[in-house]
This record gives structure tokens, sequence and C-alpha cells, in this order.
């Protein structure tokens, strides 16, 4: 199952995949906050790993699967290409006149590493690249504090979903303990509960901005 730091999808063997691929990434990157120069490199090495895969013949009609993933603390960004074709891709070394051949050249040079895995328990490989994307900011901070500690603005899980903090207030109980009442923007009942008692809570700003996985989990095999 993907997370908010990942996003999977399949896309069948064919040109337009590459842009579909590079338009999935490019809004991932967007809810990321990832900068101009980082995302720029992200799409030119997709690109490149994309192509090499649709290139690669393949028993059948086999699809081929793209995972995208934000790792550590957001300062590394991940691509896997999954295909179901035989061998490794190679760099090679093109001269001045070749016109093709430099896929992997430039993948080698923006990445920060590379590298081809088997698949398990399936057919095909999955070639991966790592590139340095500081300033990624890959999902929503999700924590438990207690309900004394909310603060307007913040979004608390309640009711089974996420809703906006308008303001908040305490109260005495009759038996002299701290009562903390939550008032939504949603127009519903206000939150009432013992000071202590934990919430979950992420910003606002990430609220408004999750995006959900586009589809399923690599190539079948």
């Amino acid at each position: 199952m993907a997370t908010p730091n990942e996003v999977t999808f399949t896309l069948s063997r064919c040109c337009s995949s590459v842009p579909k691929a590079r338009a999935v990434l490019r809004a991932k990157l967007g809810e990321w906050r990832a900068s101009q120069a980082a995302a720029e490199d992200a799409e030119l090495v997709l690109s490149e790993l994309l192509t090499n895969a649709l290139r690669v013949p393949v028993p059948g009609d086999r699809l081929v699967g793209v995972r995208i993933e934000c790792r550590g603390r957001g300062d590394l960004l991940r691509l896997e290409v999954s295909d179901a074709g035989a061998g490794r891709p190679e760099v090679q070394r093109p001269g001045e006149l070749d016109k093709g051949g430099r896929g992997l050249l430039l993948v080698e040079n923006l990445a920060h590493r590379w590298g081809v895995d088997e698949r398990r328990a399936a057919i095909g490989k999955t070639v991966w690249a790592e590139l340095l994307a500081p300033g990624i900011d890959p999902a929503p901070a999700e924590v438990e504090i207690a309900a004394v500690t909310v603060r307007p603005g913040q979004c608390v899980r309640a009711w089974g979903a996420w809703r906006t903090v308008r303001a908040v207030r305490s109260e005495r109980y009759a038996s002299g303990g701290l009562a903390v009442i939550i008032v939504l923007d949603d127009g519903g009942p206000a939150l009432r509960l013992d000071a202590a008692e934990p919430l979950t809570v992420r910003t606002t700003e990430f609220a408004e901005s999750r995006v959900q996985p586009v589809a399923s989990p690599v190539i079948s095999s």
C-alpha cells in the first residue's frame, strides 16, 4: 500500500506513457514543494528510465511499473521503473557524432546513485535512481498531542475525518478538572475533551494539499 511519501502506478508500453509519468511526478513534487531544479532533474531521470524500459523486449504485453518515493527527511528522491525484460542496462559512452545512447549517462550524471535490482518472485527487473533533493516536504506530520495544547489553525482527526480548528477555549468541571472545548470550521458540534486527552493533529496547509496515489503497484508478473 502506498503511503503519503510515495506513489506507485502502471503504464502501458507506448510512447504516451512518458509524458503521463512526468505529469504524475510533477504533481507529486508540487505536493512535496520540491524546488524547480530538483523537479527538472527528476523529470529528466524518470523520462530516461521509462524510455529504456519501453524499448526492452518483453514477453506478451506486460505493463511497466513506476514508483516515486521521498525518503529520509525529504532530502532523497527515489525513482523506480520496473519491466519484465531480461538483461541489465549499461551506461554507454557514445562519440560526438552518435545520435543516441546517452540516456543512462544522463541518469548517472544527475543521480546521487542508481542501480538495477531483480524483481523478487517475478520476472524482469527494477531500474532505480536516487536524487538528492533538499527542501522536499514529503508528508503531513501527524502526531498525538494533549487536547489542552491544540491551537486554532491546526487540523485534528475527529469523527473519522480531518477538520480544521477554528477556536479553542477551556472551562472547569464542577469537580475541578479542566475541560477543553474545540470549535471546528465545519459548523458541526464542538469537541469537549479532558485537557489531557490525546488528539491526532497536523497542520492545515497539508490537509488542503493532500493528493491520493493514482493507481496500483508495479507490473504484473
